[in-house]
C-alpha cells in the first residue's frame, strides 16, 4: 500500500501568496511561521515554503540584520504558499487572526509541473 499524498491535477493558473513576518512573532506561544504552515498542512494545500530573510525591515522601519555586530532576534520571514484563489480566500480570515503585524500579498502564477519525486 503506497503512503504517497496524490494531489489532483495542479497546472495552469494559481495564487502565489506571500506572508512577510518577523521572525520572533509567535501564535498562542509557536512561532508564527511554524503555526502557519501546520494550518495549512492541515487544510491539505498543495505545500509552503518559509524563507528567512538576512536582513530587512516592515511597516516600523526598524532594521533588522543577521551581521554579527547587530545581531537580531526577529529576522524577516517570508511564507509561499501557491494555490487555486479560492483555497486562499477561504483562509484569509485565519490569517487576519493569525498575525498581528506583517504584509500579506497574492499575484498569479503558472504552475507548468507539480509532482512528487520518484525514489
Amino acid at each position: 500500500m503506497s503512503h504517497e499524498k496524490t494531489h489532483e491535477k495542479f497546472e495552469g493558473e494559481r495564487t502565489l501568496m506571500r506572508i512577510h513576518l518577523g521572525e520572533s512573532d509567535k501564535w498562542h506561544g509557536k512561532p508564527l511561521p511554524e503555526a502557519i504552515v501546520e494550518m495549512l498542512r492541515k487544510e491539505h494545500f498543495s505545500g509552503a515554503t518559509v524563507l528567512r530573510g538576512v536582513a530587512g525591515f516592515g511597516a516600523s522601519s526598524v532594521y533588522h540584520t543577521d551581521k554579527i555586530l547587530r545581531l537580531s532576534s526577529d529576522l524577516p520571514i517570508v511564507v509561499e504558499v501557491i494555490e487555486s484563489q479560492e483555497r486562499i480566500d477561504a483562509i484569509l480570515p485565519r490569517l487576519d487572526e493569525m498575525i498581528e503585524g506583517g504584509l500579506i500579498t497574492l499575484e498569479k502564477v503558472r504552475v507548468i509541473l507539480y509532482r512528487v519525486a520518484k525514489k
